[in-house]
């Protein structure tokens, strides 16, 4: 991934051939911090008819002189309802107008706000360096200038919190667009095989301890899930382990990686199955967020699990009816064969808990029926410890990758109790995500301190006109913030 080179300024040389600002609904606009031609030019788009600061009202002026410079303001509404969402709003908007007039380079000076202090800064920088992203690996090149330097002008000029986040916001952003190039990946390519090397070159490059199970080490190991849902496949399926840093407390983080998920006998509709290639997005967040973890040098111990198969419907393929044994010993009924990845993940669930970790973090698109919850605007979020939901959920706030926590009633383990096995792989109709989570508390053993996030709603996105535009990583920046939190680093 290309990031932009993101600087911080202080005001005095303001650079570009742009500089973009807010204002405020019945505020005057803040020329206090620009220099007199650029002051000027200011005060000269804020004296154009009709101009009122309304949310996503543009005014501009240019500076005279040899070298001009466009001066654009951009209203931005009421400053008592402003928050971290119309924020980061206003500055995909700058970045998205600046990059398709063409411009190279740019200033934004930011708001004098308190939405913009300190604990929005990292926030606020991840905003820039992704704002160059493409996955455009199989397109042919745009000849077309990117924005290549954005100069950023926090409220209090050269705010430290600012140096220190923008320090922490480049191994992150490289973070969430690994998870994105991993996820974008079309499933012709990434393979479990090919997920598992792009997981030996993280472990190579960050010094992790790395172990890669095929199919004869999952069968000694009684793994019996990941087994079956990566029968069908002429693709063998394989097992992931990460692991590296040092301390008594232990991260565990599981990631879901079904790199094509047809279903299986329980064949999915022909309608939007490409996008099934998503289907590994867990697997993708959490390489995404090893890799910027490892790179911080968090003081923690972290392992990282990462089941990977290809559900595919042949002669092989497990059936509706089979009775299959998991890593723990547990039986489960085969209900539906597209209900597969929590088949694959209660062994990697299962061996995490055996090694005993402080706490354990999983990530997956594991139900249509989240989507149905809470619709594309966040991740449903499942936790038998209140506290850790409450660290995950302000996280969440701080960065907008939005978490709702969910029930984990007793009636859905009942919903998951087998027939003719301990659990089966399917509940009823009502409920589908808490069921499923459910599902996955039977492998978490003795680990009180445990946490779902079923994020099918929001591992990848649409534009307007409903077309699929990629992945989003999401779920790489709110782990880093929980974490950044935890550890006292930000």
């Amino acid at each position: 991934m290309t990031q932009p080179l993101v600087r911080l300024t202080t005001g005095e040389h303001l650079e570009g051939d742009l500089v973009a600002l807010g204002c405020f609904k019945n505020a005057e606009p803040d020329a206090g911090r620009l220099a007199r031609r650029l002051a000027a030019a200011l005060r000269r788009a804020c004296d154009q008819p009709n101009w009122k600061a309304l949310e996503k009202q543009t005014t501009r002026a240019t500076t005279g002189g040899s070298k001009p410079i466009v001066v654009e303001v951009h209203g931005l509404g009421a400053a008592a309802s402003f928050g971290r969402r119309q924020l980061a709003r206003w500055v995909r908007r700058v970045v998205s107008r600046a990059s398709e007039e063409g411009r190279r380079e740019i200033t934004l000076v930011l708001p004098d706000h308190s939405v913009a202090q300190e604990r929005s800064a990292l926030q606020i920088l991840l905003q820039l360096l992704m704002s160059g992203y493409r996955y455009d690996r199989f397109k042919r090149r745009d000849r077309r200038p990117t924005l290549r330097v954005i100069h950023l002008l926090p409220p209090d000029g050269q705010d430290p919190h600012y140096q220190e986040a923008l320090r922490l916001a480049r191994p992150v952003a490289r973070g969430i667009g690994l998870a994105r190039d991993l996820g974008n990946t079309p499933p012709n390519e990434a393979t479990p095989e090919w997920m598992s090397e792009q997981a030996q070159a993280v472990a190579t490059k960050q010094g992790m301890d790395i172990q890669v199970l095929g199919p004869k080490e999952l069968e000694k190991r009684g793994m019996g899930g990941i087994l079956a849902v990566g029968a069908g496949s002429s693709i063998p399926p394989r097992l992931v382990r990460l692991e590296w840093g040092e301390g008594d407390e232990v991260v565990s983080l599981v990631g879901k990686g079904v790199t094509f998920d047809t279903g299986g006998i329980s064949l999915k509709p022909s309608a939007d199955m490409e996008e099934m290639k998503y289907d590994k997005c867990g697997a993708c967040t959490v390489l995404g967020i090893a890799q910027a973890a490892a790179e911080i040098d968090l003081p923690r111990r972290f392992r990282v699990y990462l089941p990977l198969v290809e559900n595919m419907p042949d002669g092989g393929s497990y059936r509706p009816g089979d009775i299959v044994r998991c890593y723990n010993g547990k039986t489960v009924e085969i209900l539906d064969t597209d209900a597969e990845g929590r088949m694959i993940l209660a062994d990697a669930l299962a061996w995490a808990a055996e090694e005993k970790p402080g706490t354990l973090l999983e990530y997956s698109t594991l139900t249509g029926a989240s989507v149905v919850a809470l619709g594309h605007h966040g991740a449903a979020l499942y936790s038998p410890d209140d506290e850790l939901a409450a660290d995950l959920i302000d996280a969440s706030a701080r960065t907008g990758e939005r978490l709702w926590q969910m029930p984990l009633w007793p009636e859905f383990d009942e919903d998951m109790k087998g027939t003719h096995a301990d659990l089966r792989n399917l509940g009823s109709r009502w409920g589908g995500a808490n069921s499923a989570a459910a599902f996955l508390g039977n492998f978490v053993g003795r680990t009180r301190r445990w946490a779902h996030l079923d994020i099918a709603a929001t591992a990848y996105k649409a534009s307007r006109e409903g077309r699929i535009s990629g992945a989003t990583g999401f779920g790489v920046s709110l782990t880093l913030d929980w974490l950044l939190a935890t550890t006292g680093r930000f």
